[in-house]
């Protein structure tokens, strides 16, 4: 397997003042560790304060342009900005078919840079008709409201309005769209993101600053670094927002107008820096779910039977959680119910999977959620649960589940699979300890890790810094439970200990490629 980094497109305007165009681009592939082939396509002269004047290139100087990268440099991923009109348009699409018709394709990423900050206004009607066509092609097209608005013919798009226009446009052909909303008012920078995987409003806190110049052209450059990082869209645009965040933050002064922002290597560390993702509204800080009385579950025994809940509980686990797939409703409440007086007794953490109601009902301490069962709960149903106490975890498997768990501000986040496991059939690449100290790192809630866990690896769990350890084939199938358990948790207490005392043996990293196979 090759070393070498991604190659990313950027098909965009040079700005002279280095704020926004190919120069923002550079820096945010470089954040990524992309390689950028800067493709002019027109040239601007401007300054930090306004565009005086736009130059397109002749179509086919981007054709030669693209053509010549094809033949040694092929694209991971493509990006367009600033194109400066149909004719230029046109020859993109040319050499995107080109590039396709080879075999080639890669990922195309549109932002439709259609006017400046400042005023300037790049789009003819003839260049807005244009790019109906590139959007056919796109992989992801990333508006910010009133571009959004100016592709779909409307003369503003209100809040309520951009889930309609984003589907819309993913009708045009789109396989994904975000409409950005960092141009707009209010405490938080929302954007509408709807993708394969999901759609929601992807919000962060809006950071006060003038430095502004060039966070579309940072968004979208990150997006496509991140999809030739074979990251799924949803993913990619999580990516995209943490980096475009952490560029602003990181701008600085330079002219007498609004500076740039400036993309940073290390955009995914900081603790708390992760987007909320809420298909309702936008949210950033929620009520919370009551926390964990013990936040360092240790070891979380996975069993499937109220019986199986009391022999571990007797081997001294104190984190459990009951999964039972299928039963009869009767048998099913009369299970929880025991399982639920069992753990009681113990003074241990029990939490239901999936069954949240009979949970509620019979009192339960806690209840585990999926994805599915996440999204499938009502706004008042949450709320039922939050009044009641319940403690709540939910798995995750990439960085858009993450950012739904934290939109409810769960108990716990359980992310896997860390490693291969057997128990069923899933899509998720195995993440492996880097990426488990990586959420470790991040995440302020406790982490559970989740996935093909023997004695060695709940170690090394507890090294990366997980509070928790699930297991289920290795505790249910042993023959000698008590033992079992007693080794799982003088495991992870080393594993602790060695995380205090000298660095984990896997150092965060951010995950690449890590969430679907």
């Amino acid at each position: 397997m090759s070393d070498a980094p991604p190659i990313v497109w950027s098909i965009a305007g040079t700005d002279s003042g280095g704020g926004a165009g190919l120069a923002a681009d550079l820096r945010a592939a470089f954040a990524f560790g992309a390689h950028l082939c800067p493709v002019v396509a027109a040239v601007t002269a401007q300054n930090s304060r306004a565009v005086l004047q736009v130059a397109p290139l002749a179509p086919a100087l981007i054709e030669a342009q693209l053509s010549a990268l094809a033949e040694d440099l092929p694209p991971a991923a493509i990006k367009t900005g600033l194109l400066g009109g149909a004719a230029q348009i046109e020859a993109v699409c040319r050499g995107v078919d080109a590039l396709r018709a080879r075999g080639q394709n890669a990922p195309l990423v549109v932002d439709p840079v259609l006017a400046a900050s400042s005023g300037a206004d790049f789009a003819d009607s003839a260049t807005l008709a244009a790019y109906r066509a590139l959007i056919e092609r796109a992989t992801l097209v990333t508006p910010n409201r009133r571009e959004g608005a100016r592709l779909l013919g409307l003369p503003a798009l209100a809040r309520a309005e951009v889930p309609q226009a984003a589907a819309r446009l993913r009708e045009w052909g789109a396989q994904a769209v975000a409409i950005t909303g960092g141009d707009d008012e209010g405490p938080l920078a929302a954007d509408w993101i709807d993708t394969p995987q999901t759609r929601g409003w992807l919000a962060l806190p809006r950071i006060e600053t003038r430095h502004t110049h060039g966070t579309g052209c940072t968004f979208a450059t990150s997006a496509a670094a991140a999809l030739a990082s074979d990251y799924c869209e949803a993913d990619a645009l999580v990516l995209a927002k943490i980096a475009t965040a952490a560029a602003v933050r990181a701008g600085y002064s330079a002219g007498s107008g609004a500076g740039p922002v400036a993309a940073q290597p290390d955009f995914a560390r900081a603790r708390g820096g992760l987007p909320t993702l809420d298909p309702r509204q936008p949210v950033w800080q929620p009520t919370p779910f009551a926390a964990l009385v013990s936040p360092q579950l240790g070891l979380y025994a996975i069993v499937d039977s109220a019986e199986s809940v009391a022999r571990v509980l007797a081997a001294g686990c104190r984190s459990v959680q009951l999964r039972i797939k299928s039963a009869p409703p009767e048998q099913l409440r009369a299970e929880i119910a025991r399982a639920v007086a069992a753990a009681r007794a113990a003074d241990a953490q029990l939490f239901v999977n999936d069954h949240w109601r009979l949970a509620l009902e019979c009192g339960a301490y806690g209840v585990h959620l999926g994805q599915q069962d996440l999204a499938a709960l009502a706004p008042a149903d949450l709320e039922r649960l939050r009044a009641a106490g319940l403690r709540l975890g939910i798995s995750t498997h990439s960085y858009w589940e993450v950012c739904r768990a934290r939109a409810v501000a769960p108990s716990y986040i359980a992310c896997g699979p860390i490693h291969a496991t057997p128990t069923k059939d899933m899509p998720w690449t195995p993440q492996g300890d880097g990426n488990l100290a990586y959420w470790c790192a991040v995440l302020e809630e406790p982490v559970v890790a989740i996935g093909g866990i023997d004695i060695a690896r709940a170690a090394a769990a507890a090294s990366c810094g997980a509070a928790g350890v699930a297991v289920l084939r290795a505790v249910a199938h042993a023959d000698a439970l008590a033992a079992t358990v007693r080794t799982f948790a003088e495991a992870i207490a080393f594993g602790r200990t060695r995380a205090r005392t000298a660095p984990a043996r896997a150092q965060p990293t951010l995950p690449r490629g890590a969430t679907v196979a």
